[in-house]
């Protein structure tokens, strides 16, 4: 008998415990919460953009012929005026030649010119002499002025002449000098568009045949902003990226120019801000992919607010519904929620600046409810940077 009274006495314990555990599960909820902390606060904009050199050249040709010779290829180190390139110059020899041909012939007319001139001069003058005693008629006179005239004009139609040839000349060096591709930086190739034996014809437009980089070291972002974000960035603000060739290393440039000319696509406007990068280890290639986070903003030892803190909305499950105006949070007051309301500065996604409100360092916010579905609490947008 004794053993059945401990028994149900025991029995009796239990059930009253576990109806009590039951009872505060199902009429209590649980909250998880997270404590205000004080640290540093970044607020940044991200973007994507792409690593290029600061000075690019496009070498050309401005005649028309075929590749002869390479004397540069991808990645070739190369100096200002240095032979890169050679077009083949036969043709253009040829033509230097006709052309100093033509000036020598032209400066022969010339000489011949001069000499008739002189004649004719002579002429005119025994005529003039003998018409005034007169010994000669006034014909002959008038005949001998017009051929000296004559032979004056002709010499001067003939430096004319002389003068153009000397052009052409100078035309057909000119050309034959441009066969030569010179290096117009010191710089390294990084395109080459043409192989030796290919024709270029540089009839309309100047065709590119190499791409050169005149300093790897010094490289530079130009990266793509949305309009919603382009109003708080600035120059010399510091800038964060990474690429994915080093995924585990962050990169740093700054900001030296927001373009003002707009870039839209599909309706959509961004615009370009070049950041320029330290690459003095040569890890950075042109074309690189960057994600760069531009730090407008930066406050240090500032109490942080937790963003779900401020997104968490009390359910209502017989505690009454409460008007929310504005950005508030929630804490447990004696074992009960309660809000406060508070003003909010910086956010880096994760934790937002407290500007104001009866929130001390320490002190717990709940940021979940442990007894209820997801479905169940509200949801409000993270604040902005003000």
């Amino acid at each position: 008998m004794k053993k059945i009274a401990v028994v149900t006495l025991i029995v009796a314990i239990l059930g009253t415990g576990l109806f009590v555990l039951l009872k505060e599960k199902k009429s209590g909820i649980k909250f998880r919460t997270e404590k205000v902390v004080k640290g540093e606060i970044e607020a940044t904009v991200t973007a994507t953009g792409t690593v290029n050199p600061v000075t690019t050249v496009l070498v050309g040709t401005q005649v028309s012929g075929t590749i002869k010779h390479l004397y540069a290829d991808f990645n070739s180190s190369v100096k200002k005026g240095e032979l890169i390139a050679l077009i083949d110059p036969d043709r253009f020899e040829a033509d230097v030649e006709q052309s100093r041909a033509n000036l020598i012939s032209a400066k022969a007319n010339v000489e011949k010119s001069e000499a008739l001139l002189t004649d004719a001069k002579v002429t005119m003058e025994r005529k003039k002499e003998l018409f005034e005693k007169g010994f000669g008629s006034k014909s002959d006179f008038d005949t001998a002025e017009a051929n000296y005239n004559s032979a004056r004009a002709q010499l001067g139609a003939d430096k004319a002449r002389v003068a153009q040839a000397a052009a052409n000349l100078r035309s057909s060096e000119t050309n034959l000098m441009y066969t030569k591709i010179l290096s117009p930086v010191d710089g390294i190739v990084i395109s080459r568009n043409v192989d030796v034996g290919q024709t270029v014809a540089a009839t309309f437009q100047t065709p590119t045949l190499f791409t050169i980089a005149e300093d790897l070291t010094k490289m530079q972002i130009d990266s793509s902003v949305d309009e919603a974000d382009i109003g708080k960035i600035q120059a010399d603000q510091p800038v964060k990226f990474t690429v994915d060739a080093y995924p585990d290393i962050t990169f740093e440039g700054k900001v030296t120019q927001i373009r003002n000319a707009p870039v839209i696509v599909q309706n959509v406007v961004t615009y370009d801000v070049v950041v320029k990068v330290d690459n003095s280890e040569l890890k950075l290639k042109p074309g690189m992919t960057a994600n760069i986070s531009i730090i407008v903003a930066n406050k240090k030892d500032v109490l942080k607010i937790p963003n779900v803190a401020l997104r968490f909305r009390l359910p209502e499950n017989g505690m009454g519904k409460q008007e929310q105006k504005g950005y508030g949070v929630w804490i447990l007051d004696k074992e009960k929620p309660m809000r406060i309301t508070v003003s909010t500065g910086i956010s880096d996604g994760n934790y937002t600046e407290l500007l104001s409100g009866e929130i001390k360092e320490g002190r717990e916010l709940i940021v979940e409810s442990l007894m209820i579905k997801p479905k169940d609490m509200g949801s409000s947008p993270i604040p902005r940077m003000r």
